[in-house]
């Protein structure tokens, strides 16, 4: 599997500019959530809380998927990428449409500007669905991961879409519907679309292959993203021709079961897991998979209750809980890798080099973990609480995260060479 992972590793220049960039956007969006704390008090609708969520899904979130997908996919489907090239300029077209889209909605700009952002993104998304898609069907291997991957891609694509229109709406005005009710369904698309199809695919492959487990049953993988699909789609067009109202908890229900599937299909695995010590960073993205259980303790609650910190409290374990426990558990499982490869594949002999794990802090690691932990609690009950001194606080906390965070990964990227005879 090593020599595999070694020989099927894509160019440095395809997969690290996505890390980095994620990085500098963690920390960024952690600054304008320590600036606009108060406001996450108030109504979802706002410019600034829009900004946030849009710098996470898309510079945070989005970037590092990207990046481990161009690295990760040669692997799961032992084929070289289609395009470096074309991965690059996804890399350029989505920094950029993330970019500016955080900035009109900071300032609430709604024109022009804009439109261009979402289009970028959209073409991003188009370069990324592609190269994916020929990648994997130039594959001699077909597996159920990969069904996964297209699947999310696809819907990447759909969401920033519907994005793009949104965005167009603001302006002209044309989609005869209510334009939060759309902005719900555009939410949920990438939510459940995106993210958790290609964390499923993803997850399926490589927890097993880290804590060396095995699961025989693989057609759980089947059942699971049909499941998922059906539901999510059902979701979508009675929302969108109706409204969303208790008629699509059944939809949702079918989306749970096919989650639900996925999870015994990973329980499988750990329970016949051969290492039976599981590190801090497996754990973290491993624990982070439970987090989507009380943000739809928090969805429900937003149907009983009208107070709006229920939606925030919602999106706070959704953005900042679920997606950045994975991305951060799963950046050094990833990174030093990358990193490792490009420094030492062509060496040779009884040198001794570095391990990846080798490349980074490991004492950081660990402290990274609790701050991340610590913020998220706290932040959780200072939305509930309703106390914006406590929401400074906790913001304040989610910075040094960050910061911590870009320290690690700038460690890793800017490692030297170490090789001793």
């Amino acid at each position: 599997m090593a020599d595999l992972f070694i020989h099927r590793a894509p160019k440095t220049s395809a997969v690290l500019p996505f890390y980095v960039t994620a990085a500098l956007f963690f920390f960024g969006w952690s600054i304008l959530l320590f600036l606009s704390a108060s406001e996450l008090t108030g109504h979802h609708f706002n410019p600034h809380i829009l900004a946030i969520v849009h710098a996470v899904v898309l510079g945070w979130g989005t970037m590092i998927i990207f990046g481990a997908a161009y690295q990760l996919i040669p692997v799961l489907c032992e084929q070289d990428l289609f395009s470096y090239r074309l991965a690059f300029v996804s890399f350029l077209f989505l920094t950029a449409g993330s970019l500016i889209i955080v900035w009109c909605f900071w300032n609430f700009w709604t024109g022009n500007l804009l439109i261009t952002g979402g289009s970028l993104v959209v073409i991003a998304g188009c370069c990324y669905l592609y190269n994916v898609c020929v990648t994997i069907i130039r594959s001699a291997n077909s597996t159920r991961y990969q069904y996964f991957i297209i699947s999310s891609a696809i819907w990447f694509v759909l969401t920033a879409t519907a994005g793009l229109l949104l965005a167009i709406n603001l302006t002209y005005n044309f989609i005869p519907r209510n334009h939060m009710d759309m902005l719900k369904l555009h939410a949920h698309a990438g939510i459940l679309g995106w993210f958790m199809q290609l964390i499923c695919g993803v997850g399926a492959k490589l927890i097993p292959m880290f804590v060396l487990g095995k699961v025989k049953n693989d057609r759980l993988l089947h059942f699971s993203l049909a499941f998922q699909n059906l539901g999510l789609v059902l979701f979508m067009v009675h929302g969108y021709f109706r409204q969303i109202d208790a008629g699509t908890w059944g939809y949702v229900l079918l989306v749970l079961i096919g989650i639900g599937l996925w999870f015994v299909y990973i329980g499988q695995a750990i329970r016949t897991r051969i290492r039976k010590k599981i590190d801090l960073l497996m754990k973290q993205a491993i624990y982070s998979l439970y987090i989507p259980v009380f943000a739809l303790i928090s969805l429900g609650l937003t149907y009983l209750l009208s107070d709006t910190k229920w939606v925030t409290l919602y999106g706070t374990f959704v953005f900042l809980g679920w997606i950045t426990g994975l991305v951060i558990g799963k950046t050094f499982k990833t990174l030093p890798f990358i990193v490792w490869n490009n420094r030492y594949k062509d060496v040779h002999g009884d040198a001794r080099i570095p391990l990846p794990k080798n490349l980074y802090k490991e004492h950081l690691i660990r402290l990274q973990t609790y701050f991340f932990v610590f913020a998220l609690l706290l932040l959780c009950i200072a939305i509930v609480v309703n106390r914006e001194g406590l929401l400074q606080f906790a913001s304040a906390i989610w910075v040094i995260l960050a910061a911590l965070y870009c320290y690690n990964v700038g460690t890793v990227v800017f490692h030297q060479s170490k090789v001793k005879p």
